[in-house]
């Protein structure tokens, strides 16, 4: 499967549990509002996906078969954080907890035959170490919780050939409200970006040469069905803008 060019999804959850307000989604919101203002020229598709395993599973894969994006982030809620956090890897197994609709993965498993880890293509470690957003502390963690974001983290990174990846941002206060969240986020997947090259030795965002041959993003192409502001396609759920668990985790 070959990535369109220029095309980054961040998703965010719906309401579960005490979160009736998920402060990840509202980050995404943010998010969208502020595009990632990011050299490369990357398309932004924003998109709330629900706490239900088996909804998350039909959505991810239709993420992947549609989209095809260069890169797809997912952004959840960990209520004991005081911290963005970023987590390197997704497991396939151990998925015991309930969903808002009261079911549970069959043999707690995300794809009964893959393997047991899998680990994002970006080095979120080094991302976690370049970062500095004011106000906000960033994180690097390897244990994204087994609930429906680690299932769907693992799902993205089964169909995405690794590359995707997931952060989990504290819920929302007077320190740390939507719009300071959004901020971190686009700094974040903004240095995602900027990581440059994956394990396959494949920029995550296209290039092209200048004259005097210096990297410059390659301009987004035309992308049929999937037009700046053409919401319908996918679930009528997406939003578009361009950029210039336990441990009561989701």
């Amino acid at each position: 499967m070959e990535p369109r060019p220029g095309c980054v999804v961040v998703t965010g959850f719906g309401p579960f549990r005490q979160h009736l307000v998920n402060s990840s989604w509202e980050a995404v919101k943010e998010l969208s509002k502020l595009g990632l203002g990011s050299d490369a020229e990357v398309e932004l598709r924003t998109l709330q996906l629900p706490v239900d395993y088996r909804e998350v599973k039909r959505r991810v894969t239709r993420i992947w078969e549609d989209l095809q994006p260069r890169l797809t982030v997912h952004v959840g809620v960990d209520a004991a954080a005081k911290a963005v956090v970023l987590e390197q890897r997704g497991r396939n197994r151990g998925y015991r907890e309930t969903d808002v609709r009261g079911f549970r993965p069959e043999q707690g498993a995300c794809v009964p035959d893959g393997p047991e880890v899998i680990e994002s293509r970006v080095d979120l470690k080094a991302v976690s170490r370049r970062v500095a957003v004011d106000g906000v502390a960033v994180m690097f963690s390897r244990d994204a919780g087994r609930y429906v974001c680690d299932y769907t983290y693992y799902l993205s990174l089964h169909h995405g050939n690794g590359r995707a990846a997931l952060i989990h941002v504290p819920p929302l206060s007077p320190e740390l409200p939507a719009s300071l969240l959004g901020k971190a986020l686009q700094v974040v997947i903004q240095e995602m970006l900027a990581e440059g090259e994956n394990a396959q030795g494949q920029s995550l965002v296209p290039r092209k040469q200048t004259r005097g041959g210096s990297s410059q993003a390659e301009p987004t192409r035309a992308l049929p069905l999937w037009r700046q502001g053409d919401v319908s396609v996918l679930c009528g759920e997406f939003s578009c803008a361009w950029g210039g668990v336990l441990k009561n985790r989701l």
